[in-house]
């Protein structure tokens, strides 16, 4: 079921050219750039989050400079990502101090009083403690033996990248793609949203399945367990020294005495931020060409396309969801009818999307610095990088009948996913 369309025509208001659009989009001028931004997002960020992304969007810059000058983005160590290991082990200690002291003063106490602050500071340091990924409880999780065509596609293309394969694949509902550990042994997850998945041609998924594969390969400290886990260690604090809410008269002198250590916390992440935004970025320019070796420069630059569409990709999930809603009285039948196909209807609706919408979106995205999130160059800084040198050809080229295969392999988490969407909208 697709939304009824109609090509209109007018005059820019503002410089006379002719306009040409379709009723589902903004109406536009490429000529003037009338209306290109007709609802600006409101500023939402906070001052810390406002300045890392006006940080991260100076280091894209940077980086995009370098590279275009002939600089070497290659993976290494400087003494930013030393600094930062140092900041994170410091975050460590500080919780093994913590424990330590706990054990102390429980052994020292034990039988009286001396107990209640030896567990007090045992709880805290058990709540800090460096946490390992988990695998996604709600979330269909493939292995091997349930997907040999697709985990063989991603092995092929992590052999491109210089690394190995992943452990597991986790196909969920959201329009992205990312790869994390989990375990003690450092497993590696691949989570794959079907949204993205099934919008991408053949082509673009190797791409995607490349760049992901390449974060392994980029030298990215903030995702090392040493640092990743000080900042969710840093979170923690933070939450613990968040002021009460609707305070009392003693919760008011409460909240006096956590701003020192809430300040502190802040400055730690902060700095911690700053030092792995620079990787960060580097990472994901040096993820990108991953992808372009494996897919081809074509197909990367088709995905980051696709990027700058997921907007249309859920307007058109959340329309489903709402179709589904009124036909809720019919029964569970009537939502299972709308799931069948929900992958084929949302690949309909955003190859509809016309290239005069496609470009407006492009130029948006030059103006806000549109980017997946702080940790990645804004899209366009991203394109730009793909399109320095000569374009690649793929190293792994589209299997029609390996395609087939790997459609077959997901179809129940296919048929699982989508249900969950239109019963749950999520």
């Amino acid at each position: 079921m697709h939304t009824a369309t109609a090509e209109t025509v007018q005059p820019c208001p503002d410089c006379g050219a002719e306009v040409r659009g379709d009723t589902r989009f903004p109406v536009w001028c490429a000529a003037c750039d009338w209306n290109v931004d007709p609802q600006p997002p409101k500023e939402k960020r906070g001052r810390l989050a406002r300045a890392r992304h006006a940080q991260a969007q100076r280091h894209g810059e940077r980086l995009l400079a370098e590279l275009g000058a002939g600089g070497d983005l290659r993976a290494r160590r400087d003494s930013a990502a030393v600094l930062a290991v140092a900041v994170a082990l410091v975050v460590h200690a500080l919780t093994l101090v913590l424990t330590a002291g706990g054990l102390w003063f429980l052994v020292g106490g034990w039988g009286g009083w001396g107990m209640v602050p030896g567990l007090f500071l045992l709880a805290l340091g058990w709540s800090l403690r460096p946490r390992f990924g988990r695998l996604p409880e709600n979330t269909p999780v493939l292995r091997r033996a349930d997907a040999p065509e697709l985990f063989a596609l991603v092995d092929e293309i992590a052999r491109v990248a210089g690394t190995r394969g992943v452990d597991a694949i986790a196909v969920d509902g959201e329009i992205n793609a990312s790869v994390e550990g989990y375990g003690v042994r450092g497993r590696r997850l691949l989570t794959l949203g079907l949204p993205l998945w099934e919008v991408l041609t053949p082509q673009q998924r190797i791409a995607l399945l490349g760049h992901e594969m390449g974060h392994y390969v980029n030298g990215d400290t903030g995702h090392g367990l040493v640092v990743w886990t000080a900042g969710r260690s840093l979170s923690t604090w933070y939450y613990y020294f968040l002021p009460i809410d609707d305070p009392s008269g003693l919760d008011r002198i409460v909240n006096l005495l956590y701003i020192p250590p809430r300040l502190i916390v802040r400055g730690l992440m902060t700095l911690l931020s700053g030092l792995t935004l620079r990787a960060a970025r580097r990472a994901e320019y040096l993820a990108d060409r991953v992808g372009a070796r494996a897919g081809s420069t074509e197909a990367a630059l088709g995905l980051l396309d696709r990027l700058l569409i997921s907007d249309s990709a859920a307007v058109t999930l959340q329309r489903e969801v709402n179709l589904s809603a009124l036909k809720a009285p019919r029964g569970r039948a009537a939502a299972d009818a709308l799931a069948d196909g929900l992958w084929d209807r949302l690949a309909a609706d955003l190859a509809s999307v016309p290239e005069h919408e496609r470009a407006r979106l492009r130029r948006v995205a030059v103006l806000r610095g549109h980017s997946v999130d702080d940790s990645h160059p804004p899209t366009h800084l991203r394109h730009a990088c793909l399109l320095i040198g000569e374009p690649l050809p793929a190293a792994v080229v589209s299997d029609p009948e390996r395609e087939l295969r790997i459609s077959g392999e997901l179809a129940d988490v296919r048929a699982k996913v989508a249900r969950r969407i239109i019963r749950d909208g999520s």
